[in-house]
């Protein structure tokens, strides 16, 4: 998944009107599975605490990224609006002090929120240029069989044309080969899973050999296998206001696989365990097993809108982090 690198202009969506609801999530017993996340904070990020050391609330407004869709028909997400995504991401932010904005004067975020399903490369059974490969390879074997016993001069002439057949074979599988690494790449980007940009990389496979093998193969295991995944990108909402510029203060991303799970049951867990890191640096890749759950929501009550102004550039979630 590669999203456009040009941001788009649209207005600043201030949802104070989503925040005053329940929400409840309910274990589900060996329902659990890895939940990723990766979180950066900006250097001058710094958020202020209480006498008690508790973080200092920070107010925000919720900016509409949206639903990056995916390769696969799902309910559990297709039906899904950003008003029920955003009013569910409400509540973990709550619980680490981020609040609702009421005045854009006291605002201090802007909060986009994308969510979506990752594509992931097709099987080698599936894919017609790993196929195409698999009949060149057995091609080139029976022209090579036909070589013995013959004349010098049907020798020679087989020899080529067994090595054309590879050749042409060996082509099919560099494009597909390439293919599935850009995919991979771009979902590593898109999900946190790659800081160091290795995955869908020669370089990266490389590691495969190394100490780190183990956790290479087991993170492109995962990200060939289709995942939900949120991403919150909080922006500086003084400055997007006032002066039109983006400014990121900080960055999560969660995600789990898609199979075996739903994701409107079982975002409030992923949301509630992404939440520890909210505004902080994890350092790289953070992978646990987080007991997921069913969700219960109360009713929505108005806070008021904020604003629908101004108009400013709408930044989407940069396929590399």
């Amino acid at each position: 998944m590669n999203p456009p690198n040009t941001p788009k202009t649209a207005p600043i969506l201030l949802c104070g009107v989503l925040l005053l609801c329940s929400v409840v999530a309910r274990a589900a017993g060996d329902s659990g599975d890895i939940t990723a996340v990766s979180s950066k904070a900006s250097s001058d990020y710094k958020r202020g605490r209480l006498p008690d050391g508790s973080f200092q609330p920070e107010y925000y407004s919720f900016g509409k990224g949206g639903n990056w869709g995916g390769s696969i028909s799902d309910s559990t997400i297709d039906k899904l609006t950003f008003l029920d995504v955003a009013h569910v991401i409400a509540e973990p932010l709550a619980r680490q002090k981020y609040l609702p904005a009421r005045d854009p004067k006291t605002t201090r975020l802007l909060i986009m929120v994308y969510w979506g399903t990752t594509e992931v490369p097709m099987s080698a059974t599936e894919d017609p240029l790993y196929n195409n490969y698999q009949q060149s390879v057995a091609e080139y074997n029976s022209l090579l069989s036909q070589m013995t016993g013959a004349p010098a001069g049907v020798q020679a002439a087989l020899n080529d044309e067994a090595d054309s057949v590879l050749t042409a074979g060996l082509r099919q599988l560099s494009i597909a080969n390439h293919r599935r690494d850009q995919i991979d790449f771009n979902n590593a980007a898109m999900l946190g899973y790659d800081d160091d940009g290795l995955i869908g990389t020669e370089y990266g496979k490389n590691i495969e050999h190394t100490a780190l093998g183990t956790t290479y193969k087991d993170e492109v295991a995962e990200i060939e296998d289709n995942r939900y995944f949120v991403v919150l990108m909080a922006y500086d909402f003084q400055i997007l206001w006032k002066q039109r510029k983006h400014k990121l203060l900080w960055q999560t991303r969660f995600s789990i696989r898609e199979r075996d799970h739903q994701f409107d049951r079982d975002l409030p867990a992923m949301a509630q365990y992404a939440s520890q890191y909210f505004g902080q640096n994890t350092h790289g890749l953070v992978r646990k097993q987080v007991p997921l759950g069913r969700v219960e929501i109360g009713t929505v009550k108005s806070l008021g809108v904020v604003s629908s102004e101004p108009a400013a550039d709408k930044a989407p979630p940069p396929a590399k982090p």
